[in-house]
């Protein structure tokens, strides 16, 4: 019985190197949850073209929008555990996992992580339509005006659907959600004044912002950004605790083979730290984790329990997807 266990798992790591040794054998791609021009899908196009470079292989990036990440999570889920189709994942896959689960497609299940690539915060910004020029105005305006104030979320599931969920529990205002159908989609609206307030990533509005076609209220980290230095942090503008720092990393299939995925992380930790990919990341807020698959998925167990908590004590419920 013991000899049999012996050679079975010879056997496993035997076809292991011989994976690890083929791949990759044909074009990857990684499938992003939002459109083109998006951040997310920014990212997946900045390391592509290294991990071509490293492997040998043409690399595509593939935007699967809509879903708050779960229409690219099932496709991805689907696909051949061969390390030839990676998905970017989003805060908003971990947060459907929490809100409304769907076996087929949960990290750290049916999706297994490789590395976390960037970590970055949000910036509160608002049309400047909108008589607040600091998030305790907003909060006066909101409370004189309740369910007047619009703000974008990228629908169900979604980290600005739950970051403006917070606020309206913490501060007893009403505003009104408008939900758009994927990251960054609200853009267009936001610069034209049909929709009041959005939370987004810095790198999306730094140039609206320093342009004064948005202003920008507070930023939901710990510290003000070098790149906009003149925002208060959440807990400076009144709100103290409240933080939400947006994340994306590469998942593959689970089942994909730990010396593909050994491959996978070696080539992505060093796209990720390239000194043009990390650079550009910094001067836009974020900063590049580039962790271990173990580590990465003890954070997403972490930001599962956090997330949990945060829609509870606002109110927000699953929604059927």
């Amino acid at each position: 019985m013991i000899r049999q266990a012996i050679v079975s798992i010879s056997i496993a790591a035997w076809c292991g190197f011989l994976s690890a040794q083929s791949f990759p054998s044909k074009p990857m791609r990684i499938l992003v949850p939002s459109p083109p021009g998006s951040s997310p899908d920014i990212r997946a196009r900045q390391i592509a073209p290294k991990l071509s470079e490293a492997l040998g292989q043409p690399v595509i990036v593939e935007n699967r929008p809509g879903g708050a990440g779960l229409i690219a999570a099932r496709e991805a889920a689907k696909a051949a555990p061969d390390g030839h189709t990676m998905l970017l994942a989003l805060i908003n896959n971990a947060i459907g996992d929490v809100l409304n689960p769907d076996p087929c497609c949960r990290l750290n299940e049916a999706l297994v992580p490789v590395s976390r690539f960037t970590m970055t915060p949000l910036v509160m910004v608002v049309h400047p339509s909108v008589p607040a020029s600091s998030l305790k105005e907003f909060i006066s305006y909101s409370k004189a005006n309740p369910g007047a104030v619009t703000f974008a979320s990228s629908g169900p599931g979604s980290i600005n659907q739950l970051v403006g969920g917070w606020i309206q529990s913490e501060t007893g205002i009403r505003m009104l959600e408008v939900p758009y159908k994927a990251v960054n989609a609200e853009l267009p609206d936001l610069a034209g004044g049909q929709v009041m307030a959005a939370f987004v990533v810095p790198q999306v509005v730094v140039a609206s912002i320093k342009a004064g076609k948005l202003r920008a209220l507070a930023v939901t980290a710990p510290a003000r950004l070098a790149s906009l230095p003149e925002v208060p942090t959440t807990a400076e503008a009144g709100l103290p605790g409240v933080e939400a720092i947006v994340w994306n990393g590469i998942f593959v299939p689970a089942g994909t083979p730990q010396p593909v995925i050994q491959v996978l992380h070696r080539e992505l930790v060093r796209a990720y730290n390239a000194a043009e990919i990390k650079g550009q990341v910094v001067n836009t807020g974020g900063y590049v984790a580039a962790d271990s698959p173990e580590e990465f998925a003890a954070f997403v167990r972490a930001e599962n329990a956090k997330w949990s908590k945060v829609a509870r004590e606002a109110g927000i419920k699953a929604e059927q997807r």
